[in-house]
């Protein structure tokens, strides 16, 4: 009943709501900015590298692994695969729109979330859409509604997925049992989760930045190995994408399983852009002007979409293994990777989907545990938080014997709802982005290093800093 449920209300607003809110949003904002995500492209890549002026706080490197663990995760290895296995080598392509798209989404939200932060008692900062909504919309009701579904989200939705996703490669197997692996899996996943999550925030920063680094320039390696091995297959591979994505016949015929669809859905899952997530990140980073950050945290939707994505779109296309919907999600990664690099590949996928997923559950758990201190306060008991993280713990034990379409389903539909309130919150505070871009587009004409004062643009709200 829940599955068939849940299956149809996902089918309803990727269908009709969805599209309109990500394609309609991203091009609005795109223009708004004037392609932001191209104009300032070089920059981002600059500011990347500024360290933290306050230690105790939070670099914007920081901040961006963070962000990029919960973005880099599980999606961008088993999400790519089930995209094309469904929707066909033209889901590719509008996975990048959305990209290129959300890549401006990402700027407003992480720049209104740095514009809009909060202090802590440690002079460090927090923040993300709830504050923004409260403060900018002055809503408070819908921010502690927003920080609901965030929780919702990420720490169950995102993670049971994450959870099902790393144990879905052990399936592939012999030794698999589907009565006891998945409880074991479960239960080591559970166990190196909680150790890093009550470790606290500052923690997770941590093992993020060893992490993501690692696991992302291993990953491409091996995709570009496969690419070299099959470059004869390149040209036809590229003609695939975009035939198929212009495919208006299959795709109007079938909309629920087409590129568009799946594109679309495994994009905005992969990359986050514009649904709220990574202001939750922004908002922790120590910098001088609310623009590095949008900058920062605009860059790591490309990172994650048109590398990383693409690395696994290309490695799978050029494999040799033609993309059925039997073999959709792991096993599709499998059957490429041991193609071309026998037993070994099965084992490396195993070993990088545990690593993504890994990070995916750290970073997802940092997003929630900054809105059950929206909801509660900042100085949410220590006894509130370790059951929060208790919880957290054991719905990852509870997401690996999950059902394939009813995981998807459920983190799609939460995704959704983010998105259903974050990019109409973000168009309507539009105007103080747009100033506060200007404001340090100039300050850098000048050769100064953008310093940003609240001031500078006449905001009326107050803010804990930039005063």
């Amino acid at each position: 009943m829940y599955a068939k449920f849940i299956g149809s209300l996902s089918g309803y607003l990727y269908t009709y709501l969805l599209p309109l809110l990500l394609i309609g949003g991203g091009l609005y904002f795109s223009f708004k900015t004037k392609f932001v995500q191209l104009r300032l492209l070089k920059e981002s890549i600059k500011v990347v590298n500024e360290p933290a002026e306050n230690e105790k706080a939070m670099s914007s490197f920081q901040a961006l692994m963070v962000s990029t663990a919960s973005r880099v995760g599980t999606g961008n290895i088993v999400g790519v695969s089930t995209a094309i296995c469904i929707g066909g080598a033209g889901s590719v392509f509008w996975m990048w729109v959305v990209a290129f798209l959300g890549a401006s989404s990402a700027f407003v939200e992480s720049t209104l979330a740095q514009i809009y932060k909060k202090r802590d008692k440690d002079g460090g900062s927090y923040g993300g859409p709830a504050h923004y909504i409260e403060d900018g919309l002055k809503n408070k009701t819908l921010g502690m509604i927003f920080a609901i579904i965030l929780i919702l989200t990420y720490m169950v939705g995102f993670n049971m997925l994450a959870a099902y996703n790393i144990n879905s490669a052990f399936a592939t197997y012999s030794f698999y049992n589907p009565k006891s692996t998945p409880m074991i899996v479960g239960a080591v996943l559970a166990v190196l989760t909680g150790a890093s999550i009550f470790g606290g925030g500052k923690k997770l920063s941590e093992i993020a930045s060893l992490l993501v680094p690692i696991m992302s320039v291993t990953y491409i390696i091996i995709a570009f190995i496969i690419i070299f091995k099959n470059i004869g297959i390149i040209p036809a591979m590229f003609a695939d994408i975009f035939s198929q994505a212009f495919d208006f016949k299959a795709i109007f015929g079938g909309f629920a399983g087409s590129a568009v669809m799946m594109g679309l859905k495994r994009g905005l899952y992969s990359n986050e852009a514009g649904i709220g997530s990574a202001p939750n990140a922004a908002a922790a980073a120590d910098v001088s002007h609310p623009v590095k950050q949008g900058l920062v945290q605009m860059m790591s939707v490309y990172l994650d979409t048109w590398i990383i994505c693409t690395a696994t779109a290309i490695m799978l296309l050029a494999s040799g293994v033609s993309p059925t919907p039997e073999i959709a999600g792991a096993a599709y990664n499998v059957a490429a990777l041991t193609n071309n690099f026998g037993v070994f590949g099965q084992h490396f996928f195993t070993f990088a989907l545990f690593l993504f997923g890994f990070t995916t559950l750290i970073g997802n758990y940092f997003y929630s545990e900054a809105n059950l201190k929206y909801i509660f306060g900042e100085k949410t008991s220590k006894s509130t938080l370790n059951v929060f993280r208790t919880i957290a713990v054991l719905v990852i034990l509870l997401g690996t014997g999950m059902e394939f379409g009813v995981a998807w389903d459920t983190a799609d539909v939460f995704m959704a709802a983010m998105a259903l309130i974050n990019i109409p919150a973000i168009f309507i505070l539009k105007n103080p982005v747009i100033a506060c871009m200007n404001d340090y587009i100039e300050q850098r004409k000048s050769g100064e290093n953008p310093v940003f004062k609240a001031s500078s643009i006449k905001l009326k709200d107050k803010t804990d800093f930039w005063n």
